[in-house]
Formats: C-alpha cells, sequence, structure tokens
C-alpha cells in the first residue's frame, strides 16, 4: 500500500495511526511526502519515498518575484493564490511524483490524504484503486471554493469523473466525529469512520503535568507549528489566561521567537513543543488556533474549546465546535486579552460545555479503531 499527504503535520499524522495498523497487520506500506517529513515517519517504523514538497516550499514558489508584501495583497488575489498552490501546483506535483513510484512498487492500494487530490489522480491514471483519508470537518467556504475550482479542472484534465467533494466515490476513511461532520458529508461520501488517534512522537510530558494537583485548572494554549507572525496573538491570549486561578502550559512552536513574549507570569510555562496527544487528557480547556488536529484531539480527549481562527478550515471548525456547543470562538479583533478571559473562565465552569465535551469523547471512543480499519483496507484494493 501507498499511503501519501500533503507535507505538513497537520495533515500528515492523522494518517499515521492508519498507516502504522495496516503495517502491523503484515502490508508492505510505504509513505510518500516530502523528505523533510521522513524522519518522523521513519520513527513511527514506516518506509518512506519522496514525494510533492511542503507547503512552504509550495508557497515561496508562488510569491517568488512578488514585490509586495503578503498584507498588501488584495484578499481576493490571496484567496486565488492559494487556490492555485493547493489546487494545481501541489496536486500536479504529488501526481507527477507518485507516478514513477507506483510503477515501481506495484501497490494494491493508494491510501490518499483529502488534501491531496494529487493521490487519487496518480491512482486513477495507474488504474490503482484509492481510498481518501480525512484529517477533520470536511470544509466549505470561499478558500475552498477556489480550490476546489482548481481541482476539478485537473480531474477533468485527468478523466476522473464524479464530485470531488465526496472523492470521485473512492471510500473515505473519516475521522470527524458523525455529530460533527459535515451533513452534506454524510448524504454523499462513502464514509469509512476511523476513530481520531492523535499522534505524537515518543516524548516525555513536561515535568509536573501527570501528577499535578487536579483541583486547579490546567489551560493549554497552542497556535500550531507555522504562527511565526501571530506572537501578539499568543500574548494577548496568555494574558487574557494568566489573570486566572490557573496554570497555562503554552506550546509556542518553532517559529515563535521565546524572546518576543517577553517576561511571562509565573502561572504560564512556555514549552518550545510538547507530545499533545499525550498532554490533551490532562488539560482542562484548550485554547487554539482551530487546527484539525488540535480540534479532533480536543474531542477526543472531551475538553471544551476556545478557538482563534486565523485561516482556511480553522474558521469551519471554530463554527463547528460552537455549533456543537463544545467551546466559543473569538474572530480577528474580538481577541482581546479581556475576551480571552472572561470566554476562557465560563468554558472552565460551565456545566452545559462539560457535558457536550463528555458526549463528545464517548462518541470518539465508540468509533472503530485503527485496526480495525485497517482490517477493512483489502476490501477496497
Amino acid at each position: 500500500m501507498i499511503f501519501t499527504s500533503l507535507a505538513s503535520y497537520g495533515h500528515l499524522y492523522p494518517l499515521l495511526p492508519l498507516a502504522v495498523a495496516a503495517r502491523a497487520a503484515g502490508h508492505e506500506v510505504v509513505f510518500a511526502t516530502d523528505p523533510d517529513f521522513h524522519p518522523t515517519l521513519e520513527k513511527a517504523g514506516l518506509d518512506t519515498a519522496a514525494a510533492g514538497l511542503t507547503l512552504q516550499k509550495a508557497f515561496a514558489g508562488a510569491f517568488e518575484g512578488e514585490p509586495r508584501r503578503r498584507e498588501d495583497i488584495p484578499p481576493d488575489e490571496v484567496t486565488a493564490m492559494i487556490g492555485q498552490v493547493f489546487g494545481r501546483v501541489l496536486p500536479t506535483r504529488f501526481a507527477a511524483d507518485l507516478a514513477p513510484l507506483i510503477a515501481e512498487r506495484k501497490p494494491d492500494l493508494l491510501v490518499y490524504e483529502m488534501g491531496n487530490p494529487g493521490g487519487a489522480f496518480a491512482a486513477f491514471r495507474a488504474g490503482v484503486p484509492a481510498v481518501a483519508h480525512g484529517f477533520g470537518r470536511v470544509s466549505g467556504g470561499e478558500i475552498m471554493g477556489a480550490i476546489s475550482g482548481q481541482i476539478d479542472a485537473l480531474a477533468t484534465e485527468a478523466g476522473l469523473t464524479g464530485e470531488s467533494h465526496f472523492f470521485w466515490g473512492h471510500p473515505f476513511v473519516d475521522i470527524c466525529p458523525p455529530s460533527v461532520q459535515a451533513a452534506d458529508v454524510h448524504l454523499g461520501a462513502r464514509r469509512v469512520p476511523l476513530r481520531p488517534i492523535g499522534w505524537s512522537e515518543v516524548a516525555d510530558l513536561p515535568s509536573g503535568i501527570a501528577g499535578r494537583d487536579r483541583s486547579r485548572p490546567l489551560v493549554y494554549l497552542t497556535l500550531g507549528t507555522t504562527m511565526a507572525s501571530q506572537a501578539q496573538l499568543l500574548v494577548s491570549a496568555l494574558q487574557g489566561l494568566a489573570a486566572l486561578e490557573v496554570d497555562v502550559l503554552v506550546a509556542t512552536g518553532p517559529a515563535v521567537d521565546v524572546a518576543s513574549l517577553g517576561e511571562v507570569p509565573p502561572n504560564v510555562r512556555l514549552e518550545a513543543w510538547v507530545p499533545q496527544s499525550e498532554l490533551l487528557p490532562y488539560v482542562d480547556l484548550v485554547v487554539h488556533h482551530g487546527g484539525s488536529g488540535t480540534t479532533m484531539g480536543a474531542f477526543s480527549a472531551g475538553v471544551p474549546q476556545l478557538v482563534l481562527p486565523q485561516g482556511a478550515d480553522q474558521f469551519t471548525n471554530a463554527e463547528a465546535v460552537t455549533a456543537v456547543g463544545a467551546g466559543a470562538q473569538l474572530l480577528g479583533e474580538e481577541v482581546t486579552t479581556d475576551a480571552v478571559r472572561e470566554n476562557a473562565r465560563r468554558l472552565l465552569s460551565d456545566s452545559a460545555v462539560a457535558d457536550v465535551v463528555r458526549a463528545l469523547a464517548a462518541e470518539v471512543a465508540a468509533m472503530p479503531s485503527p485496526e480495525e480499519v485497517a482490517a477493512q483496507l483489502p476490501d477496497f484494493a
């Protein structure tokens, strides 16, 4: 089997539990993505192959020669550029790179992450059965429309029929809890439910977390791994949280200069990276950017969420969290120290939210395990 995803941790990690389970079941598995991510895959015990390029490389190429700063480019031009990168540049590159790999390995099945239709194109051209794999709630909106338009044009050129929104009729491994997933996905996609299992590289939790006094709330704050321009947002959020009688653990990520955050209050702890899937069961509230991995992980752990979305599917995830009553969202200029403080205070004590997140955790726990879904994969070959 070949697994492939866009080269981003948010796209990569959701596929790893199923890939590892397939390998453990005795299937030959190779994971194809940009070499920058091969060390992570190799730590998971998977064979690797080079395909595609990272999102950073793709966007660097798209903006090459552009004299304007990103913030000076009109929004409609940015949307069109995002549509071009995700809808044409990346799929074309992945499809081209996967073609010789498929010819060499002769897989019985190709599993492609839903944001990487290049896998679907390569499988179709080679006559190999394919399965789509989700990383969260299927999103809509203007940007997704721009991406879908480009993908549909490529699919037509390739001769692939059917609707891209429903993955051209391929089985769709869906890690989103059914009560949260978009209604049209239930109606049109061949869903194969899979319990979202968070993936973290093996590492110890920060000291003092596992044995801490649970009577004092622990709030986890993260803006993901690529939010280099959001230091001020991180400062506003952590100052609002620090004003509460809580402990705050901040995962700054590799893109944020910790020195730019200044001196932090004594109840705030900064970590460049944490094993998030291991951490979430110890957390009482997650304040985050709306990335699918964190959103799904919080659902699984039964933790309320305060979402501060910044782009892409983060807005859809934030809306989903609020729609089911699992938390709150703050948009744009709404993100102030006071607003973060008051929303966090409410979410930590709201019994209705606590009931919702407990129910979501039970819903996730009832979904099939990676081992159960891996046993189904030969049926799709």
